[in-house]
């Protein structure tokens, strides 16, 4: 699928820069995201969910894997302008 296309439809592909808008406001800012991987979240797409939640991790970290943010709703998050 090219990156234009990904652009249009707004889709989020693992390793993406978004901004985290969500609940937590302390939290805002820009992260690395990718679909989330834990017990949870994983049930929820064997289930059939179509609910897609990421973790965010921190670009800048030391260890940018390690995740900051679980579990976080699509409608928090948005892909970053930076990624053009």
């Amino acid at each position: 699928m090219s990156d234009t296309l990904l652009r249009a439809l707004d889709l989020i592909e693992p390793g993406d820069l978004v901004l985290y808008h969500g609940s937590i406001p302390s939290l805002h800012g820009l992260y690395l995201a990718r679909p989330c991987e834990c017990f949870d979240c994983g049930l929820a797409d064997r289930l059939g969910s179509t609910d897609t939640r990421y973790q965010l991790s921190d670009p800048f970290a030391e260890d940018p894997d390690a995740p900051t943010l679980r579990r976080v709703r699509r409608e928090s998050i948005t892909r970053s302008t930076a990624n053009a």
